[in-house]
């Protein structure tokens, strides 16, 4: 019988149960068994709030450590979580057709985040979800916290908190079924983080061909083109994971629609950009050019969305993002 294939993965359940959702899929690909490789990143054990500890790869650096030390084959992450420089001995094999990409609210009595009576407590330990629920619910009373799903729905259902917000993907992957009343918050009004509902499988530069071709078969071109926007913009504003900006992108027919929003901390300002840009065949054109010029040179698509994330990004520096964001400092190589 052929070895397990070795997939690391934290040891949370939402982390496990999403690279459960891989680990089938690539059994089915290539008839071997995965088998899941628990690994405990300091983003699992440092309780401190997010905004103190910073995105800078706090959910990925053990697990990045561990698949270079040979521990497991491959990597699952939540994308939305991992630095936008990716290490030059590891590869992004992978992005799987996204999931919901929304955030939600959940209350015990249905009542809209922008009626919350004044003083009501909603619980984030989000920078970007902070900045949004003062513009959004200014009354309430955000409390920073941290913790697995089940703990932050029962602190609503207790009565400690009035409101969690969390994202729609997260619950979905773990198949929760509260009796907490739930408000979809739309991508429109209430962006979310740059691949946010998406996932990134991830393996060293120097995987076996085999490993690397089974792996590239889960990719979802549609999400890598939308996710690649969108994290170009956070790489332009040099801005870490946890910094209070949003960025959706989504590839509809000729067309690749990007809804970007940085965010004062306090959520007294922001500046938002909507962007269209056309899809000609396989690559993205800038409005206006009507050469073709990318098509006749052969351009890579990925890196034209990558230059169209980072043209965004500009221009959001250009009207005062700097002003709002935190910078991040370049990680590991």
């Amino acid at each position: 019988m052929s070895t397990p294939i070795r997939l690391g993965t934290r040891r949370s359940a939402l982390a496990q149960a999403q690279s459960g959702h891989v680990a089938a899929a690539l059994e089915k690909v290539t008839g071997r068994r995965v088998e899941l490789v628990p690994i405990t990143s300091e983003g699992d054990t440092n309780r401190a709030s997010l905004s103190e500890i910073g995105g800078l790869g706090i959910f990925a650096t053990r697990l990045r450590e561990a698949l270079l030390a040979g521990e497991c084959d491959f990597l699952v992450h939540s994308l939305k979580d991992l630095p936008t420089a990716v290490p030059e001995s590891l590869v992004i094999a992978a992005t799987p057709r996204r999931e919901d990409a929304r955030d939600v609210v959940l209350t015990r009595h249905g009542i809209p985040l922008h009626e919350l009576p004044a003083g009501s407590a909603v619980g984030t330990g989000s920078p970007r979800r902070i900045a949004q629920v003062h513009r959004r619910a200014p009354r309430a009373h955000v409390v920073d916290i941290r913790g697995n799903v089940d703990s932050r729905l029962a602190r609503v259902a207790s009565g400690e908190l009035d409101a969690v917000i969390l994202a729609a993907a997260g619950l979905s992957r773990l198949g929760t079924d509260s009796p907490l009343h739930r408000e979809e918050l739309g991508l429109a009004e209430w962006p979310t983080a740059p691949g946010q509902g998406s996932l990134a499988v991830e393996t060293r530069a120097d995987a076996p061909e085999e490993l690397r071709t089974a792996l590239s078969a889960l990719d979802h071109r549609e999400t890598r083109l939308a996710i690649t926007v969108e994290r170009a913009i956070l790489e332009g504003l040099d801005a870490g994971c946890q910094a209070p900006m949003a960025a959706h992108a989504v590839v509809q027919d000729s067309e690749i629609r990007v809804r970007t929003v940085v965010y004062a901390p306090d959520g007294g300002r922001r500046i938002g950009l909507d962007v269209t840009e056309a899809l000609n065949g396989e690559y993205i054109h800038r409005n206006g050019s009507g050469n073709g010029a990318d098509a006749a040179d052969g351009a890579d698509p990925m890196h034209a969305a990558r230059e169209l994330g980072l043209a965004v990004a500009r221009r959001l520096l250009d009207q005062g993002a700097a002003d709002l964001v935190p910078q991040e400092q370049s990680e590991l190589s």
